[in-house]
């Protein structure tokens, strides 16, 4: 597989240009370059650039409105409601969790709920931005049908993102990012593209035999982590993003990549609050909690206790100071693109 390096900022000015010319204003392309920029730059490249000409798709199939009126409804000073009016999802996630840091500020809590969104990348990202105003956050959003709920040989839920952020008193947030599949769909995806095989243990085939392969595993069920209570998790996931938000739940949010019958309606919800809610000295006791857990003894071949987000934090940081690597993929799909 050939692959090229390309500067941060010029990568961004192609991308931004892309997405105007598809009929993003200025403001709503950069915000989507930036969130998918970002997921290159942590490693999860399953949400990064080789999404980007699906996004376009979407918009030039008229299932993602480029020229979205976002309506927001205060519901309190906490609460707030956002009608995305079928807009790509990193512009509505990009409001709601700026809203929420703002209700959070005023009140010490903010609660924001969203429908008629659409795909939104790394829930780490929305996250990482309400820890650096020094506030905890948890984020939810639903997806398309990938995981089979326990029991069933077809697939419903989707890989449905759990995500948990919080201030640890130190340069490197506590980013907690996973789904509740044994493998994120991205990564499939991925590999199916580059025709590569996925670990053992991840996903079954159309007939409910396990399989390495990525096709097949797309047209199969990928397995949720820890069986009936990975189900669970997803479970309350599709019921807190999309059946209490308005959005699109059991089963019902889109493919982005193979149906255009639609928009998604995919439902977020994004819930952040202050670290002095109960205690004064939250930033002294997670302190205490991260040095007590990684001081424990640790397994043979293991140089330290990691906790989410550092591995993030890490990866980030090198990778600024690098030019971004495209595979011959994502560089034909740039080309196709500007073209």
């Amino acid at each position: 597989m050939e692959k090229d390096k390309l500067k941060i900022k010029i990568l961004e000015k192609e991308v931004v240009k892309i997405f105007k010319k598809f009929g993003l204003s200025n403001l709503h392309a950069l915000i989507s370059t930036k969130a998918l920029i970002n997921a290159e730059l942590v490693g999860a490249y399953g949400h990064g650039l080789s999404r980007l000409k699906m996004y376009c798709d979407r918009i030039s199939k008229k299932v993602i409105n480029p020229k979205p009126k976002i309506k927001i409804k205060k519901i309190s000073q906490s609460i707030s409601h956002i009608d995305a009016d079928d807009s790509i999802g990193f512009v509505a996630a990009d409001i709601a969790i700026k809203r929420a840091i703002i209700n959070a500020k005023k009140t010490g809590v903010g609660l924001v709920a969203v429908k008629n969104s659409g795909h939104y990348g790394l829930s780490g990202y929305y996250a990482e931005q309400a820890v650096k105003k020094k506030l905890i956050t948890m984020i939810y959003t639903n997806a398309p049908p990938a995981v089979a709920p326990h029991g069933s040989l077809k697939s419903l839920f989707g890989t449905n993102p759990i995500c948990f952020g919080s201030p640890t008193n130190s340069k490197v947030p506590f980013i907690l990012d996973t789904s509740i599949s044994m493998i994120n769909r991205g990564k499939i995806r991925v590999a199916a593209r580059n025709n590569q095989k996925i670990p053992e243990g991840v996903a079954l085939d159309k007939f409910g035999k396990p399989t390495r392969n990525a096709m097949k595993a797309l047209k199969g069920v990928q397995l949720p982590i820890g069986g009936f209570r990975g189900s669970g998790l997803a479970w309350m996931v599709d019921i807190l993003s999309g059946v209490l938000t308005g959005g699109n739940h059991a089963g019902r949010v889109k493919d982005p990549f193979d149906d255009f019958t639609g928009p998604q309606n995919i439902g977020h919800l994004f819930i952040t609050f202050k670290t002095n809610l109960f205690v004064k000295d939250y930033n002294k006791r997670i302190k205490e909690n991260i040095k007590r857990i990684k001081k424990l003894p640790k397994i043979k071949g293991v140089k330290e206790i990691m906790y989410p987000g550092q591995n993030r934090y890490k990866k980030l940081k090198k990778n600024l100071k690098k030019e971004i690597i495209l595979s011959d993929n994502i560089k034909e799909d740039l080309n196709i693109l500007k073209n």
